[in-house]
Order: structure tokens, then sequence, then C-alpha cells
């Protein structure tokens, strides 16, 4: 049960810097001077580097890796595609951006029902995954409203892109954790 409610935790912090570009993308890039149908072409680009994560790079990752591996691999990515959103406004860099942080994002919610798979008991799967994708998408509507609240507020995406990265730096701390955590219990029963 403790792993189900640290898991929910992460997720919503991987999600609330999942929504704030998704949701925001297109109005960010027409903010830095580009016509609209370029930002709609960007978001496409994010959502068609999502759906290349899922087919390619996904199952060999968290089969080689395990889920746990695989959500902070994918995260990383996704932040490291976030932050970048901050600091490049030409179309050539927001086009390669937005496929970056597609492809981070596509992984990471799809490999929390393997660590659910791997760590708790099979029979109860099926629940536990549905709760802590809820949580997901607890997460995915905290960031939709975060990045319209604070771009009002601030004039600019910048902060709220920084507040997301900020979530998903939360979130791979947590992953991180449970991923030492579980080489040393790996390694302690190899001692033992």
């Amino acid at each position: 049960k403790t792993l189900q409610c640290v898991l929910g935790l992460a997720i919503v912090g991987c999600c609330i810097a999942m929504a704030l570009p998704l949701g925001h993308l297109v109005a960010h890039v027409s903010d830095l001077g580009h016509p609209a149908a370029r930002a709609a072409e960007i978001l496409s680009v994010a959502l068609a580097g999502s759906l290349i994560s899922r087919l390619t790079a996904l199952g060999p990752v968290a089969d080689r890796y395990g889920g746990l591996v695989s959500i902070f691999t994918f995260s990383a990515l996704q932040t490291a595609g976030l932050v970048l959103l901050i600091f490049f406004d030409g179309l050539l860099a927001l086009y390669l951006i937005a496929f970056l942080f597609g492809f981070g994002y596509g992984g990471i919610v799809p490999s929390y029902p393997v660590v659910v798979r791997e760590s708790l008991p099979v029979h109860e799967g099926g629940r536990r995954t549905a709760i802590i994708i809820f949580f997901g998408a607890i997460g995915m509507a905290i960031g939709g409203w975060l990045g319209g609240f604070v771009h009002d507020l601030a004039g600019s995406y910048t902060p709220a892109f920084l507040i997301g990265a900020a979530f998903n730096l939360a979130n791979l701390a947590v992953i991180g954790t449970l991923i030492h955590l579980g080489r040393r219990a790996t390694a302690r029963n190899a001692i033992g």
C-alpha cells in the first residue's frame, strides 16, 4: 500500500509537468510570434513523439530495466524538453524540443502499470493501477489549470514551465529513491 501511495504522489508531479506544455504549447509558440498553424504543427510533433516512444522504446526499456527505470528515463527526457522550451524560440528548435518532450512523456504513464505488475500483488493490479492513473489525471488537471493561471499572472509561460520542471524534478527524486531502495534490497537479499 505504501508503494501505491508513493507512485500516486509521483505521477501527480510528472503529469503536472506533462499537462503544462500540452495544454499551452500552441499559445506559447504563438506568443513567441509564430503563426498559429506552425504552433499547431509543433504540438502535433510532440504527440507524434509520444506515439513513437510508446511504439518503439517503452517496451524494450521497461522489459530490460524495469518499470521504475522506465519512468525515470522518460521523465528525465520530459524534463529536458520542458526546460529547453524556456530557452529557445526558433521554429526548428521548437520542433525538435517538442519531439523530445513528446518522446519523454509518451513513455511515462504506461510505465506505471509495469511497476504495479512487477511490485504489487497480481490479483490487485487492476484496482491499484486505476488508483495510480486517477492521481495522474488529477495532475493533468492541475497542470493545465496552473499553466494558464501562472501565464495570466506573469504574462509569460516561462515561470509556468519552470514550475512544471520543478514538479518533474520532484517526480524524478521520488522514482530515483525507489530505484535506489530497490537496488539496496536486492543487494541485501543477494548477500543474505
